[in-house]
């Protein structure tokens, strides 16, 4: 586990252990920012120093692995396990809205020519899929800069 740190100027910095922000709260050379996640701020100048920080995604199709990895640690791991039901939820309303348009007036015209999707978009799996990948890899994105 790890306290994210940012120097006086509001730029993020490499994290500290827990026992390490303690110290520096206790002294009085950092404030808390935000309490999740818990992000501390220094309140003296320090040299800035970072590293390199990867992120790794791997988006298979039940789980999603997000990762934040130097040479020698790992930051940062999360497990996202994405929505299965949209598929069955969308058929179950268009089977719904099937039955209620057939029961409300016998003779109503048949309007099926107007329905069609727009090309080129993603599919609505896909891009939902891509919404759970892209939210926590931002944020991580984000804190890490």
């Amino acid at each position: 586990m790890f306290v994210y740190v940012i120097n006086q100027h509001g730029q993020p910095l490499m994290p500290c252990t827990p026992r390490k922000a303690r110290l520096l709260l206790k002294a009085g050379k950092a404030k808390v920012v935000l309490a999740v996640p818990f992000t501390l701020q220094l309140l003296y100048g320090s040299s800035g120093y970072r590293q390199d920080v990867g992120l790794g995604v791997d988006a298979g199709t039940r789980h999603i692995g997000i990762s934040a990895t130097t040479k020698n640690e790992v930051f940062f791991e999360a497990e996202v396990h994405p929505r299965t039901d949209i598929e069955v939820l969308l058929a179950t309303r268009r089977q719904f809205r099937r039955v209620r348009r057939s029961h409300k007036t016998r003779y109503r015209p048949a309007r099926y020519a107007n329905r069609k999707k727009p090309r080129g978009g993603l599919r609505l799996l896909f891009s939902a899929r891509w919404k759970v990948i892209s939210k926590p890899s931002g944020l991580l994105a984000q804190s890490c800069q």
